[in-house]
């Protein structure tokens, strides 16, 4: 997990704030979605603290689309914060095509570190 800090752009904000947020390593993320990717079920949830999702390749074609078929998809975060996807666009045995929308990231912090919680000394 990586603290970076985002712009959060608000309609009729003079200004955006910057709040710190965590997102998942990219490699941890492709991992678990090619695991969901090879139960070819439906599914949706929370992953890595964000709002995921993953829909399997289906033999109907997308609405208004001249594709013969719909491909898998897998979706994880927040779109406008910080989003990543993949979609198997050439078939479910091809390496899916990616897609990451992190542009209101505005600052790389500090890795995590996972440690016992601080204890508070008392007087």
């Amino acid at each position: 997990m990586l603290t970076v800090r985002a712009k959060l752009v608000i309609p009729n904000y003079i200004s955006a704030p910057i709040v710190p947020i965590v997102i998942p390593d990219l490699n941890e993320v492709r991992r678990f979605a090619a695991d969901l990717h090879a139960k070819r079920k439906a599914w949706s949830g929370e992953a890595f603290g964000w709002q995921a999702e993953y829909t399997p390749s289906r033999k109907e074609p997308p609405l208004d689309s001249k594709m013969t078929w719909t491909p898998a998809d897998f979706c994880i975060g927040e779109s406008g914060i910080w989003f990543f996807s993949l979609m198997w666009e050439r078939g479910d045995t091809a390496e899916p095509v990616e897609f990451l929308d992190d542009k209101n990231i505005v600052k790389r912090t500090r890795r995590q570190v996972s440690r016992p919680p601080h204890k508070l000394k008392r007087k």
